[in-house]
């Protein structure tokens, strides 16, 4: 008997992948997975506005027409590791962080709290941007690996 199973990488990825799928942004949709060194699931994340804040009732754009951040999404916006750690009632020393988007310095701060000693990210489309050179340094500096998922995503067949 074969078993075609995929492999713990591409399990935790495709979670964090789904996790994307409940974020409201119409730009950007970010998921985060937090996994324990034992294979366990710790904790789930996506972007989205704090709890019990509508979001019909906030801005979603990158931009303002009237040159406010206030008009924007971003004071707003929780991101997806930071939901992930906040949302989790474990303690993520050691843990991995599986997410779609390499973590901005905010949340690279948070997840070196945290105590995640590794970070596994698909895009990194912000790479050259002030904040994710401020992001890698931290990490490079807490020496926790960061690396790009060189996995496949799986399709799922019923």
């Amino acid at each position: 008997m074969k078993f075609d199973n995929i492999s713990w990488d591409e399990y935790f990825m495709s979670i964090a992948i789904l996790s994307s799928m409940r974020s409201k942004d119409p730009n950007t949709k970010v998921g985060a997975c937090i996994v324990s060194t034992e294979h366990k699931v710790l904790s789930l994340g996506y972007n989205g506005m704090p709890t019990g804040i509508d979001d019909r009732e906030i801005p979603w754009g990158r931009e303002s027409k009237m040159s406010s951040i206030l008009d924007t999404k971003y004071p707003y916006v929780c991101h997806a590791e930071l939901n992930a750690i906040l949302n989790s009632n474990h303690n993520l020393q050691g843990s991995t962080l599986y997410v779609t988007l390499f973590p901005c310095n905010e949340c690279t701060k948070a997840c070196i709290q945290a105590g995640i000693k590794k970070i596994i990210y698909i895009s990194d489309k912000y790479h050259d941007s002030e904040q994710e050179i401020a992001a890698r340094k931290m990490l490079d500096m807490a020496h926790i690996p960061y690396e790009q998922y060189q996995g496949r995503i799986p399709k799922i067949e019923f």
